[in-house]
């Protein structure tokens, strides 16, 4: 039995029924949250071309930037998705804690939330109860043009929260999750303003602890964040389906780097539990080749990687 139809739990020997879809609504504080997490590095990204264009971006913003992209970025693709979501590998403690962290760093909302949602996605994929895709208001130009946007931004507005006893009963279990998740707020504070501290110390002027702070802060959890929504958006409607899904999910190559291979999104929905997602010939799969390297180093174990007869099974005839 899936985690998604996991049944609720009753006292006795009653008939046990499903749990709900959604466990209330969040509080004004999480709702505010959402919209400053959201609102606030998008208007630095929109900023970021004038800014770039005249003054202020210079090679130590770059520095500090990129390598807390990789980081915050293979934290959500390798931690919160194959690894938290879908069990694609298993791996010791300090992995696991060090995946959950680096994954909060990307500003995408506490683990066990973002967990709870995706799982939810892909039980009703495309259909009633998913709570991203853009095809959930029909199939014309307008009606897509509005799913769109609700798949890509729109849904994060919403208050409706998942029932994280019916999705993510494993992580509430894991009491280092559990604390990750609790201290999220501690992990967004450090991911915003440790870039700024680094390009005050190496520049050792306020006006390079500012451009860090704008450039690898703000600009870059804005970057990571549309790139992640544009899997949920771009990659459910245009792309190829050279793998059967019951699903719109399709391959979209040019986001493949940005991605660190999530954009190689048919094979996911596909097999979801399959760690390389892409797997065919000239598809770049950075997350992939992180795990295999965290296999070799002992860190993971029982990865579930593709097999010829599994991708030939799915292939579409």
């Amino acid at each position: 039995m899936s985690v998604a139809e996991s049944p609720a739990r009753t006292a006795g020997p009653q008939k046990r029924s499903p749990q709900p879809l959604l466990d209330g609504q969040r509080g004004v504080a999480s709702t505010v949250a959402v919209y400053v997490f959201v609102i606030v590095p998008l208007l630095a990204l929109l900023a970021a071309v004038p800014v770039a264009w005249g003054w202020g971006l210079t090679w130590v913003d770059l520095a500090i930037a990129l390598p807390f992209y990789v980081v915050s970025g293979l934290g959500i693709t390798v931690g919160f998705h194959r690894y938290f979501t879908h069990g694609s590998f298993k791996a010791n403690r300090v992995l696991r804690v060090a995946l959950a962290v680096s994954g909060s760093l990307a500003l995408q909302g506490p683990v066990i939330d973002w967990v709870a949602d995706h799982r939810r996605h892909h039980a009703f994929s495309d259909k009633e109860g998913d709570p991203h895709s853009p095809w959930l208001f029909g199939t014309g130009p307008a009606a897509l043009a509005r799913g769109f946007y609700h798949a890509h931004m729109g849904w994060l507005f919403g208050r409706d929260q998942t029932n994280e006893e019916r999705f993510t009963p494993d992580l509430l279990a894991d009491r280092d999750i559990v604390r990750v998740d609790r201290l999220f707020v501690l992990w967004a504070t450090l991911s915003l303003v440790v870039p700024g501290v680094i390009g005050g110390l190496v520049t050792m002027s306020w006006w390079g602890a500012l451009t860090a702070f704008f450039w690898g802060g703000l600009v870059r959890v804005a970057l990571l964040h549309h790139v992640t929504w544009s899997i949920n958006s771009i990659c459910h409607v245009i792309g190829d389906q050279p793998f059967a899904s019951r699903d719109h999910s399709r391959n979209v190559w040019p986001l493949a780097v940005l991605s660190f291979g999530e954009s190689w999104h048919n094979l996911h929905h596909a097999d979801p539990t399959c760690a390389r997602h892409g797997v065919q010939r000239g598809q770049v799969d950075v997350s992939a080749r992180v795990i295999w390297l965290f296999e070799k180093l002992g860190w993971a174990h029982s990865v579930r990687w593709p097999t010829a007869r599994r991708l030939e099974k799915l292939a579409r005839v």
